[in-house]
């Protein structure tokens, strides 16, 4: 396996991502943020998971805003 030192998002599962995301904004600013109904309606690690790995501009919002968050943690 190819190292990928300049990647922040190699090796981190997406579940993981959700849930860093959710435990540092939770599912209503995410939802406002990025408007899409698994973080609106009856949010869920699970149903996320489904949607955003069929979906890829959406799993490019989640991880933009991950990477995001990563920096004003660093700042």
């Amino acid at each position: 396996m190819e190292t990928q030192p300049n990647n922040p998002l190699h090796g981190i599962k997406l579940e993981q991502i959700i849930n860093d995301l959710v435990a540092h904004y939770g599912w209503e600013y995410m939802g406002y943020i990025i408007k899409i109904k698994c973080f609106t309606d009856n949010p869920s690690v699970k149903s996320s998971l489904k949607f955003l790995r069929r979906t890829p501009w959406a799993r490019t919002k989640v991880e933009t805003m991950y990477l995001k968050m990563l920096k004003s943690k660093k700042a």
